[in-house]
């Protein structure tokens, strides 16, 4: 009996029943573009969302941090510690653009730090220059 069911469920003809496709209408459609999100770190607890879309996978986030720089750095110190860690984990970039923004991203993505120095004009002249 037992064999028999499973004869009917491997069989090549389906039976009139199961000539059917059930489809799952509520299911949500992701769309997998890269998306920028700008995020204003406010409290330590903003970067519950701000990691939350790093996760995700495919979202470049800009962070604000002037806010929690003013009212309390050591904070602020624990939040990019956090999202150093998570990034690192994820094997994405961060990097701070700015005194006041930070952009993280996940591992399809890296950021150039390449800082170029400035010129010092006073020693690159030649005798030519003046």
């Amino acid at each position: 009996m037992v064999f028999d069911k499973l004869r009917k469920a491997f069989s090549s003809k389906p039976s009139s029943d199961e000539e059917y496709l059930e489809i799952d209408v509520e299911q949500e459609q992701k769309d997998h573009k890269v998306l920028i999100k700008l995020y204003m770190l406010r409290v330590y607890d903003d970067i519950n969302e701000i990691l939350a879309a790093l996760r995700e996978g495919y979202t470049i986030t800009l962070i604000d941090i002037k806010v929690l720089r003013q009212k309390d750095p050591l904070e602020l110190k624990r939040a990019i510690s956090k999202i150093k860690k998570t990034v690192d984990a994820l094997d994405g970039s961060v990097a701070g653009f700015g005194d006041n923004v930070i952009i993280a991203t996940p591992s399809f993505a890296r950021i150039h730090k390449d800082i170029p120095k400035p010129r010092d004009d006073q020693q690159k002249r030649s005798k030519f220059d003046y």
